[in-house]
């Protein structure tokens, strides 16, 4: 018996080996990196407004990127971390099977790759920023070791904040809505537009539909990198001077997730070296993204050209070797490390990463399929991003745009001497003409013909400046209604090839009529188009309302559809349908972004009625009471739909049965250019500058400003910031 005793107390130290093993192996197993700016001494001040809004200033841009990471890792260090990791392919050890997945996006775009072979040509001044980045998120580890998350995240250099970019980009232009189907062996759904060559009405056959939770497990994919594309939204407004009673006005409501590595991170920035710009940006960047400096301004929405091509490739018995121009061809492979956090432990998950020369390749049931995409390869976005923060003109910064290194989205840009454009901005691949290709199916990967290089011209691309109507517009809708009737572009004179969007939203359709009915787009008007909360009864809310006037129903059903029947067409929580409204209406606009199968209006009808009685008692509660802003010890009723222009786009369901907005108006920033007057600006966010520090009090300070429809002060220049300073301290690098 002492034999069995001694064998089982070895089979337990076993265990134990093997626990401890798989608790410690992947911080040793993860490449370090070599800590940036050795020998450089940054230093840079840091002002806090009233509200904690961070104004970094430096002697150089580079001191200033530096206290941008130290700033932002003082009120969101937890989000920070998440990002490198992501950028770093090790999100699944903090994240588990989810960040995984995005670990495995990351190996099969290459990522890393791009950063190690891009990130050297950018010119110096531009790498130097994003050095000092890293050594400011660096020093802030260094200093917090007991807020670290993962052991041997940090250091990081600038090149791995640079994979983050190489990450992420081809996302905002709808990556994940070809990676995702491709992996579950789902049909890929594709915008088109009626009666145009190259957009074909039914989805494109790729693979026979999957089982659910192969679904469930594609659309995760990417979701941790940002909100699916099914409630992507933003809204951008820009008014002249002619039109706006003599002011210029630029409106920028991105809408985003209002927590995670896409939520927007209002600062403002300024050096010695002519750098000076307010606005926002995401986690992970050391410049703005959108906002404005003394002399012009900018903001995005996501447009969604075809900017993705999708190629079949005939593979040989083996798998492993492809057929190009007649010829046989090895598929690159390789195999990658996945760490997936399971409880106490980090289990090392191996996947094979395949590559053809059209790029990644994905295998399901139904063979082999290559991706190519807008931008692929590329990462002059990092300087590009970078010099429209300095243009002082509006000639200088499109010039930056002209480069297409920005990949994808939609610029509204508004200036002090009164120029407004839209720029309908993207690296649309460019596909030759008249070649015998459906480009809007998938393709045939033995053609090297069809595998393009590069992108259409910039001068190729929708673009409005200074349009007579003195108003211009962007909604997520096609960029043929932008600026009203007589200043609006003709779709013909654009290639069907280019797939440019034709389609509207119920924002666009409101956001037009509204300005095109305005005499005046002064403050006031715009304030009310900005929070409009109604919907138009076209589309997608038309032949919804269609289907419930031909719908036999008894019982509550009845009621229910009678009492939804009885709307008013407005979500601003007045109403007695508009909570029934709000639960109705999000999965019907969700499958026409997404060019889903239209939902059934009974199912869903009877699944709204079922949720407000259940948690209500009744089918008719006030929406304020459904739908909820919540940080904190702070619960505040909202109003706005998942398609209006004052947007509550998607939400978390709670125990109590009430909607916990997680998308949707997020940071919001207006810019006025008044005559005579150096420029202004006025912002919100939906909880506060720190975001995850619940005990700061910026953690929920701007929370009743954002459900009120107000805006605080901007206090870009310094004299009016001393003013209203919160706090004052320098920070600097150790040598």
């Amino acid at each position: 018996m002492i034999w069995v005793k001694r064998g089982a107390f070895a089979l337990v130290g076993v265990l134990v080996l093997a626990v401890v093993g798989l608790a410690s192996w992947e911080p040793f197993f993860a490449s370090a990196a070599n800590a940036p700016g050795q020998g450089r001494v940054y230093s840079a001040e840091i002002i806090r407004d009233d509200f904690g809004v961070p104004h970094i200033y430096g002697k150089t841009d580079a001191d200033t990127a530096y206290g941008v990471a130290i700033a932002h890792a003082e009120d969101d260090f937890f989000t920070l971390q998440d990002v490198v990791a992501m950028a770093r392919g090790r999100y699944g050890a903090i994240a588990g099977e989810d960040g995984a997945r995005v670990d495995y996006v990351y190996h099969l775009i290459d990522a890393r790759g791009t950063a190690e072979r891009e990130y050297p040509k950018l010119p110096a001044d531009t790498r130097a920023l994003f050095e000092a980045y890293a050594a400011g998120l660096n020093q802030y580890a260094a200093k917090h070791p007991g807020e670290v998350k993962l052991a041997n995240l940090f250091p990081v250099a600038g090149i791995d904040v640079a994979a983050g970019f190489a990450l992420r980009q081809p996302f905002f232009f709808g990556l994940d809505s070809v990676i995702g189907p491709l992996v579950a062996g789902e049909d890929l759904r594709r915008e088109h537009g009626p009666d145009i060559p190259g957009f074909p009405r039914d989805p494109l056959p790729v693979a026979a539909p999957a089982p659910a939770t192969a679904r469930q497990q594609a659309r995760a994919l990417v979701l941790p990198l940002g909100e699916d594309a099914e409630h992507l939204g933003s809204n951008a407004f820009a008014v002249a001077p002619q039109k706006g009673g003599g002011t210029t006005t630029l409106i920028s409501n991105s809408h985003q997730p209002l927590r995670g590595g896409v939520a927007w991170y209002e600062l403002v920035v300024e050096s010695g070296e002519g750098w000076h710009f307010a606005g926002a940006n995401f986690p992970g960047s050391p410049f703005p993204f959108l906002g404005h400096n003394e002399h012009l301004g900018w903001t995005n929405t996501v447009n969604t050209p075809d900017m993705i091509d999708v190629y079949q490739l005939e593979v040989d018995e083996s798998g492993m070797h492809y057929r190009l121009d007649g010829e046989w061809r090895d598929l690159e492979s390789r195999w990658v490390t996945l760490p997936v956090k399971v409880g106490p432990v980090v289990l090392p998950i191996r996947r094979e990463v395949l590559r053809s020369v059209h790029g990644p390749v994905i295998r399901n049931d139904k063979g082999a399929f290559a991706i190519r995409y807008g931008g692929i390869g590329r990462l002059e976005q990092l300087d590009a991003y970078y010099r429209i923060n300095k243009a002082t003109s509006f000639e200088e910064w499109e010039a930056q745009l002209a480069r297409l290194a920005i990949p994808s989205t939609n610029f509204i840009y508004a200036d002090k001497t009164g120029t407004i454009a839209y720029v309908y901005n993207a690296a649309i691949p460019a596909r030759p003409e008249g070649v015998e290709a459906n480009w809007r199916s998938v393709l045939p990967g033995d053609r090297s013909d069809l595998i393009w290089q590069g992108a259409v011209d910039y001068a190729a691309l929708p673009r409005i400046v200074n349009p007579a109507s003195g108003w211009l517009y962007n909604s997520n809708n096609t960029p043929f209604t932008a600026a009203g009737s007589g200043s609006d572009l003709d779709p013909q004179a654009f290639s069907p090839v280019m797939g440019i969007e034709l389609k509207q939203t119920n924002r666009s359709w409101r956001a037009y009529k509204l300005l095109s009915e305005a005499r005046v787009l002064d403050r006031k008007t715009l304030e009310a188009i900005k929070y409009d909360t109604g919907y138009e009864r076209l589309g997608y809310v038309a032949r919804l309302f269609d289907g419930l006037e031909t719908m036999e129903a008894r019982g509550r059903l009845a009621e229910a559809r009678d009492l939804l029947l009885s709307w008013d067409f407005t979500a601003d929580g007045k109403g007695r349908a508009d909570a029934l409204a709000l639960l109705v209406i999000r999965d019907f606009m969700s499958a026409d972004y997404s060019n889903k199968p239209f939902p059934d209006v009974t199912e869903k009808l009877g699944a709204a009625s079922d949720h407000l009685m259940t948690h209500f008692g009744r089918l008719d509660p006030p929406m304020g009471e459904l739908l909820r802003l919540r940080q904190g010890g702070l619960d505040l009723p909202l109003d706005g739909g998942s398609d209006t222009l004052r947007a509550s786009t998607t939400w978390d369901v709670a125990e109590d049965g009430r909607l916990s907005l997680k998308h949707g108006d997020s940071f919001i920033m207006w810019i006025e250019w008044q005559p005579g007057q150096r420029v202004t600006s006025r912002s919100v966010q939906p909880f506060g500058a720190a975001t995850t520090r619940p005990r700061s009090p910026h953690y929920t300070d701007q929370m009743r400003l954002f459900v009120d429809h107000r805006l605080k002060p901007v206090y870009f220049w310094r004299d009016d910031l001393l003013a209203k300073a919160s706090s004052r301290r320098t920070v600097t690098s150790a040598r």
